[in-house]
């Protein structure tokens, strides 16, 4: 696993946090933000944006990943994901979904972290070889 810095973990987080609330969740009331840590050190955060139509809606992870990628980024260190409903009630350890873990595969390598917080000061760092094993690539 890369190894981060207290103040990229803190500022993961944070940022993390604070575009959770710009998440666009009517349907499940489930709000994620997630903040994507470039090897430059830019980060891009990205929250979830749901639709009508189910299948439709993307999840914070690949928006952020999106969003860097967009912009000529193509080598990341680490994210961070946090998650809840959107009234705050049940904040808990956010782990990506299967779809979301099979896209981070695509631009992440052995080294790259996840990190799920609950709050600012609590939280979990897992190396992405621990959630998907076996990527499909």
């Amino acid at each position: 696993m890369y190894r981060l810095t207290n103040k990229e973990i803190s500022d993961l987080i944070h940022t993390a946090f604070s575009i959770r609330k710009l998440s666009y969740s009517p349907y499940s009331k489930f709000a994620v933000g997630s903040a994507l840590l470039c090897d430059d050190g830019e980060i891009y955060g990205g929250c979830n944006i749901e639709n009508s139509s189910y299948p439709v809606g993307i999840c914070a992870e690949r928006t952020a990943i999106s969003k860097a990628i967009s912009s000529g980024k193509h080598n990341f260190k680490a994210i961070t994901i946090v998650g809840g409903f959107v009234d705050n009630s049940n904040l808990d350890y956010c782990p990506p979904c299967g779809m979301c873990r099979q896209f981070l595969s695509e631009f992440c390598d052995k080294d790259f972290v996840i990190i799920l917080a609950k709050s600012l000061n609590e939280y979990k760092l897992i190396g992405f070889d621990e959630i998907l094993p076996f990527p499909f690539n």
